[in-house]
């Protein structure tokens, strides 16, 4: 065996071992950047270099602002209002509770961009809520944990940001542009699935349709949705970039919090904070060390023979771009999301591109499918999260969540072989 193969086998060998020994990502990351590093008598210091270099990026500081953002709004009292506009809009269905959880998800992903936020937030509220009005509470879980991903994909999601930092030369706007529709269809296919579930187990409808109620909530919500509107059409237009616009979010967010809902005192915005840099140097340490390990990568030539041995099996466009997004559903399997889309971007974009995926709709492509890991076992954190906050076993969420797989799974493909579902408003706006 060759140095490059060696030192290949080192640092993803490492890597592997050290994640079934359930060492941290980001710790994982760097010890195997290191090892790596050391059997190629590289200096130490090149390590140190990369990991600096990989946060000392301006677009990055947006990624704390975002984070802060949506922990002040989650912690606010946005989430009853919101859900108080779902009501008043889907409520009237059958499985009145499921569209409801489904459409409030899409409105609170845009603020705090988090699936995992999403679940906490809204879980505590809707699944008692949902299992009182006779839902079953597997269901009334799946639902939550699912609908959740549509945070990711609504503007303003951190991990776009990081994604745009990965890829390089990405528009922040474009790409939050090209969320909304995926994360529109999304909503749409799990309310389909939902409403078929619904009839079959004949779960209840909610009260008749009203504008007169359905202004009334718009009229109540209209401050939280204000934050996303600065946010997406301030960076559209070029007023501010996605790192100022992030930031006057955070000031909007304080006094909506504080001072309109009346949701947070100062106590609970010191708290707010302290929750915020904890995600937040999770986040940091991870960027630094995944940057050591992109490097390591790029010098070991992996991206170019990762290419070669998948190209060798097939160049179909259309059976590589089922591969690539299995390479990603697999990962989201044993990986969280930021530290999938730090490794595999640089890994994976190049093949993309040489089918003609664009960028903007590859970087949805990478959410979406980090979104579907997040609610796989055994890594799923999402997935975790909906089962202590509902107190259902895992085991009956995840069978629970089997139809909604499917949901996600069409969303996914439509989004990889229709372009336009993710390039339409990026090009309207372009």
């Amino acid at each position: 065996m060759d140095t490059n193969s060696m030192a290949i086998l080192i640092l993803l060998g490492s890597f592997a071992l050290l994640i079934l020994m359930r060492v941290q990502i980001a710790y994982a990351v760097g010890i195997s950047s290191i090892l790596c590093c050391l059997y190629l008598k590289l200096p130490i210091t090149t390590i140190c270099q990369m990991m600096v270099k990989g946060v000392n990026s301006f677009s990055l500081m947006a990624v704390p602002f975002f984070i802060t953002m949506g922990v002040l709004m989650g912690s606010g009292g946005i989430s009853e209002k919101l859900i108080s506009l779902a009501n008043s809009l889907v409520g009237w269905m059958t499985g009145g509770m499921a569209m409801v959880n489904i459409v409030a998800s899409y409105f609170f992903g845009g603020i705090s961009g988090s699936a995992a936020a999403d679940t906490a937030s809204l879980g505590t509220i809707l699944i008692p809520m949902m299992v009182d009005q006779g839902y079953d509470d597997d269901f009334s879980t799946a639902v939550t944990i699912t609908s959740s991903c549509e945070g990711l994909l609504v503007p303003p999601s951190h991990n776009m940001i990081i994604y745009a930092t990965t890829a390089g030369s990405i528009s922040v706007g474009s790409l939050f542009l090209a969320g909304y529709i995926p994360g529109a269809v999304l909503a749409v296919s799990l309310m389909i699935g939902s409403y078929i579930i619904s009839v079959r187990r004949r779960y209840p409808k909610g009260e008749k349709f009203s504008f007169r109620a359905f202004f009334h909530e718009l009229g109540r919500s209209v401050w939280a949705l204000a934050a996303v509107l600065i946010v997406v059409v301030g960076v559209v237009a070029g007023v501010f970039t996605a790192t100022e616009s992030a930031a006057i979010a955070v000031v909007y967010s304080l006094f909506v919090s504080v001072f309109i809902y009346k949701g947070l005192d100062w106590k609970g915005v010191w708290k707010a904070f302290g929750d915020s840099l904890d995600t937040l140097a999770i986040v940091l340490i991870l960027i630094a060390t995944s940057n050591a390990f992109g490097y390591l990568l790029t010098y070991l030539r992996v991206p170019n023979l990762a290419a070669g041995a998948i190209t060798s099996l097939t160049t179909n466009p259309i059976v590589l771009a089922l591969m690539i997004n299995v390479i990603l559903l697999v990962l989201g399997c044993v990986m969280d999301m930021a530290p999938i889309i730090l490794i595999a971007t640089p890994i994976l974009l190049p093949l993309a591109q040489t089918i003609g995926i664009d960028p903007i709709q590859f970087g949805i492509m990478i959410v979406l499918n980090c979104g579907i890991g997040l609610l796989t076992p055994p890594v799923g954190a999402v997935l975790f999260i909906g089962s202590a906050v509902s107190g259902v076993p895992m085991e009956r969420v995840v069978r629970a969540t089997f139809p909604f797989y499917v949901c996600m799974i069409i969303t996914l493909l439509l989004v990889t072989f229709i372009p336009q579902v993710s390039l339409f408003l990026p090009w309207l706006f372009s």
